[in-house]
């Protein structure tokens, strides 16, 4: 078997890829890159370069040759190298007909808990969005910033001791309304600084946040590290990153108590297995990274199924009603707040021949927020 053909296609706000072979399989993946897909499709056109002509079986080999190939790499590289990952992987799957968890070990669960979007500018969204996952039968909800989605063209402005006082009662709030039944997944977006991180963890430890999410900047794991020896609540980061050498920075240094790959990023199934065994020798949970389509959700459930220290699935909204169904021919069953396990060949899905006509592609506006005095604000 040989590959033909390596084509992208732009859904929505989406980057897909397929690698065509020719015995009629057809591999689909997904690049993570998110505000730079026209550069990580360039990426894509590069690779295929060399993909065409090559044996789609040869997966390993394929990745090390394209990532050790040259010097530069980042995002938009990794996600063109995790979308080719997830598409070999497919056709994999289809080759021998199993699914690829099969190829990967097997299943260790039948079916992933998930965990529901919740989003708001205000507070009663915020705790209207929570109510509304625990009646939809959701155990967890996440992307829930003490916060707010606040748009990006308003400029910031909060004393600190309000910004920490509200940031605080906000997260008794959403306690009080879903009580024990429903795990907090406390999103920070990395607004912090770490001194504000500190004080924002401890005054929310007594309502048990399942984990707080990236309180601080990724860059600097020394920093992580401070905020995780000086807090009580379990840190997840890691949806920046691309390889297994700096997650290996971050769990050593003892910052991250999950780690959060994401698949269509962090090198597609092949890496991210690797970074799962490296989480589970520093007994970390795994907490896939996914804010994309149906595409990156059922690659993340491969990954899922077949590793022992899986803990819980980032599910967007929307994956079983339009436009999102729409992309891929059926998307993953849902049945109270786990997403079962698949046992089609591949990864499980296919993309909708029409989605891009339907969908046409929407890119992202580079609008970064203010504070009042001009400088810049992570949100």
């Amino acid at each position: 078997m040989k590959i033909t053909d390596v084509r992208t296609i732009f859904v929505d706000r989406y980057l897909f890829v397929q690698v065509y072979t020719d015995e009629g399989i057809v591999g689909l993946g997904e690049s993570g890159a998110w505000g730079y897909l026209e550069a990580s499709a360039g990426a894509l056109e590069t690779f295929k370069r060399y993909l065409i002509g090559q044996d789609p079986l040869r997966i390993e080999h394929h990745w090390q040759y394209l990532y050790r190939w040259t010097h530069f790499r980042g995002a938009a590289i990794m996600g063109a190298l995790s979308a080719i990952d997830i598409a070999l992987w497919d056709i994999a799957g289809k080759f021998f007909g199993v699914p690829v968890y099969q190829l990967l070990g097997g299943k260790t669960r039948d079916k992933a808990r998930v965990y529901y979007h919740v989003f708001g500018d205000t507070k009663e969204k915020l705790i209207q969005g929570c109510r509304e996952a625990k009646r939809q039968g959701f155990t967890a909800v996440g992307h829930l910033t003490p916060f707010l989605d606040e748009d990006h063209d308003v400029p910031f402005f909060k004393t600190h001791v309000d910004k920490m006082r509200d940031a605080i009662d906000t997260v008794a709030e959403y306690r009080d309304a879903v009580g024990r039944e429903v795990d907090l997944c406390i999103e920070i977006h990395r607004r912090l600084s770490p001194a504000e991180a500190i004080v924002l963890a401890r005054g929310i430890e007594e309502f048990h946040p399942y984990f707080y999410e990236d309180p601080i900047l990724p860059d600097n794991f020394d920093a992580m590290a401070l905020v995780a020896h000086n807090i009580h609540i379990p840190i997840a980061t890691g949806e920046r990153l691309h390889t297994i050498h700096e997650f290996q920075a971050l769990l050593r240094r003892g910052a991250v108590q999950y780690v959060r790959p994401d698949v269509c990023l962090a090198g597609g199934i092949s890496h991210s297995k690797k970074i799962a065994a490296l989480a589970e020798a520093h007994n970390v949970g795994v907490v896939p990274h996914n804010p994309l389509s149906p595409v990156s959700t059922a690659a993340c459930i491969q990954l899922a199924a077949c590793i022992p220290n899986f803990a819980l699935q980032e599910y967007p909204l929307g994956e079983n009603v339009p436009p999102k169904s729409e992309i891929v021919k059926s998307t993953l069953q849902l049945e109270n707040g786990f997403l079962i396990i698949p046992d089609a060949p591949g990864i499980g899905v296919e993309l909708a021949e029409d989605a891009a006509e339907r969908h046409p592609y929407r890119p992202r506006k580079v609008n970064t927020r203010l504070h009042v005095d001009g400088s810049i604000v992570d949100q």
